[in-house]
């Protein structure tokens, strides 16, 4: 097997987890990493006996990389990836792809320029009780979705948003749970429903006075293939985590998966604390496999390190797709639908009235994209 040469952009608490996954991957030797300050990717980088960058395009060439991954903040994902992109790397982001539409069309206006791959993290779609969901829907056992219910209820305190400088502010995290926490879940019910027609929603903060951003959100969802939604999601529920979807199709039967439960968790910092499992199975014949599968995935569960596990299954697939020239499994296009909807959340309490699919950027619009101009 040829090994592919890879590298790291940003050396936040996230990139733990990537270094990890590129320093253990088979096709990977790790051998860079970039930040703007030399002097921590040069201390970040010789743990893993990688050199050190404070320049993206100089990183990738003189190391000529195969590969990168990107770990910055949201609002600055476009920039790093872009320049490793026009310097010849493939690139795999942590999500969201962007904060903004107009970064995520800059960037995959770059990959494709480029002829290189663009991938965004996503790892639930890993889960084995995400994989049986989608193998589901591919097998026609539940007909076609026709219902999608996204829940993520969590809380982050003060001291989360103490952190890190950046968090919790539009101008450096790009919005809040939206753009933070919910990602994963509205991956899941794209991947699951399909493309959307038409959303309507509203946001607000309504428990965290001290940060800028969204810490709760709800929205109805119209699909293309016909099927409707439902997604609330909020960082404002203390204690503790839960999240989940659901589908139903028109067989009337219902799949779901808990993909979060114990405490908040932080990227590099704790560990998840209970197994992702299917807690909804209604396909004929098949009802009694539930527990089964319960119980198994809990056994599994305590077998890896949940959060190093994940984050490695999609570090080897995006590095497998490189090597046979094929779309990872989360590709650039799946994260801008992330965007593209989570962006629509935010425009229909700025328009007061549903937003149509497909979402189009605002560039010229100096107030991010348009979600932060004055309210109608």
């Amino acid at each position: 097997m040829d090994k592919l040469k890879t590298g790291l952009i940003g050396c936040g608490k996230v990139a733990e987890l990537h270094a990890a996954a590129l320093a253990g991957s088979e096709r990977s030797v790790f051998s860079a990493v970039c930040s703007r300050s030399m002097e921590k990717a040069r201390a970040f980088g010789a743990r893993y006996g990688a050199a050190g960058y404070d320049n993206v395009t100089e990183m990738v060439r003189r190391q000529s990389l195969d590969a990168v991954v990107v770990c910055t903040p949201h609002p600055a994902h476009a920039g790093g990836a872009i320049e490793a992109m026009e310097a010849g790397a493939h690139v795999l982001t942590e999500k969201p792809l962007a904060s903004s539409l107009a970064d995520c069309d800059a960037m995959l206006a770059a990959a494709e320029r480029a002829k290189v791959k663009l991938g965004v993290v996503s790892q639930r779609r890993f889960y084995e009780p995400c994989l049986r969901i989608r193998r589901a829907i591919d097998a026609g056992k539940i007909g076609r979705p026709v219902l999608g219910i996204v829940t993520l209820l969590g809380w982050r305190g003060q001291a989360y948003y103490d952190s890190d400088p950046w968090r919790g502010t539009w101008a450096a995290e790009g919005g809040g749970v939206l753009v933070n926490q919910a990602p994963h879940q509205l991956d899941l019910l794209g991947w699951y429903m399909g493309p959307v027609e038409e959303v309507f929603g509203y946001w607000g903060n309504v428990n965290h006075p001290a940060i800028e951003v969204e810490d709760t959100a709800v929205a109805a969802v119209r699909f293309a293939g016909g099927g409707l939604g439902t997604i609330t999601v909020s960082n404002s529920q203390n204690p503790a985590l839960y999240g989940r979807v659901q589908i139903s199709g028109t067989s009337g039967a219902c799949v779901g998966v808990q993909t979060d439960g114990g405490a908040m968790f932080i990227a590099g910092q704790s560990e998840i604390e209970e197994p992702p499992v299917n807690d909804c199975w209604t396909v004929p014949g098949e009802r009694h496999l539930l527990e089964a599968w319960r119980r198994e995935d809990a056994v599994f569960f305590k077998t890896i390190k949940a959060t190093e596990y994940y984050h490695q299954l999609q570090v080897d697939d995006f590095l497998a797709a490189i090597a046979e020239d094929r779309d990872p499994l989360v590709t650039g296009q799946d994260g801008r639908r992330v965007v593209e909807l989570f962006t629509a959340i935010y425009r229909c309490r700025r328009d007061r009235q549903p937003v149509r699919f497909p979402v189009r950027s605002e560039p010229d619009n100096p107030i991010f994209d348009g979600r932060l101009c004055e309210e109608k």
